[in-house]
């Protein structure tokens, strides 16, 4: 039996919408993965038409799930994001994906980077946002075992190059709030990730990367996977550019008129 590291001071918040049997498939693993090597709080939020309670019926009684009705067919994954920040009581949180494993110990370096107080903000990865490909994760399905992932590296496709930004990241929650958490402009997939970053850094916040790489358990990508308008994705660049080009204090007003 594995000895769980105690993470009780951390919250993984998890936003989903189950689009596909994989994705079901993969928030499985993904919370029995979490749970297996800590002792630590899950709180997932599912937005969808109709609640079927399908998490409530797979998931262990240990994860907090929160449903809210939704019938808009485009995931707003960062309003969700928000909510479940604002929910949050641990100092430390994880804004994490429904498909990504990351090596234990890289989780537990980022953890005690955070309570150091060195750093407000951590990636639990490098440079190696690594998709597992169909097969291998079918055998991590049947398996479980981790080092079927660790040991084929080789296999796998990089995305995201050269310096990943999504996936996973762990926070010091007063620092992110204060950051402005989400920037809601962006509906649906694609570039939220970035726009986080940007901030960060115009704004002056500590951020440290830990060696090492994330697992993105694949999946079919539908209309929450993808960009689902070239409309929005325009949209998007252009808040990119707004952002980027603001002085820290500017920033910092636009980031504290966004949410009462």
């Amino acid at each position: 039996m594995v000895d769980k590291t105690d993470l009780n001071d951390l919250t993984f918040l998890i936003p989903v919408r189950l689009d596909s049997v994989e994705r079901i498939e993969n928030i499985l693993m993904v919370t029995d993965f979490l749970l297996s090597h800590f002792e630590t709080r899950i709180h997932l939020l599912e937005a969808d038409a109709c609640n079927n309670r399908l998490l409530k019926r797979l998931l262990p009684q240990d994860v907090s799930i929160r449903f809210i009705e939704d019938y808009d067919p485009i995931f707003h994954r960062t309003r969700y994001i928000n909510l479940l920040t604002e929910e949050c009581s641990t100092p430390y949180l994880a804004v994490w994906d429904t498909d990504v494993i990351v090596p234990p110990q890289q989780i537990v370096q980022a953890v005690d980077r955070l309570r150091s107080g060195e750093t407000q903000f951590v990636y639990p990865f490098k440079h190696d946002f690594l998709d597992t490909s169909s097969i291998l994760r079918e055998l991590y399905l049947k398996t479980g075992n981790l080092s079927i992932l660790e040991t084929n590296t080789g296999k796998m496709k990089r995305l995201y190059l050269p310096n990943p930004v999504g996936g996973a990241f762990l926070a010091n929650r007063s620092a992110y709030m204060e950051s402005g958490m989400e920037n809601e402009t962006f509906y649906g997939w694609g570039r939220e990730d970035g726009d986080r970053f940007n901030r960060w850094k115009i704004l002056g916040y500590s951020y440290e990367r830990i060696s090492g790489p994330l697992f993105h358990l694949t999946h079919d990508r539908g209309i929450n996977s993808t960009f689902h308008a070239t409309e929005q994705s325009s949209i998007k660049h252009s808040e990119i550019l707004r952002i980027i080009g603001m002085s820290k204090k500017e920033l910092m007003k636009e980031v504290q008129n966004w949410y009462p």
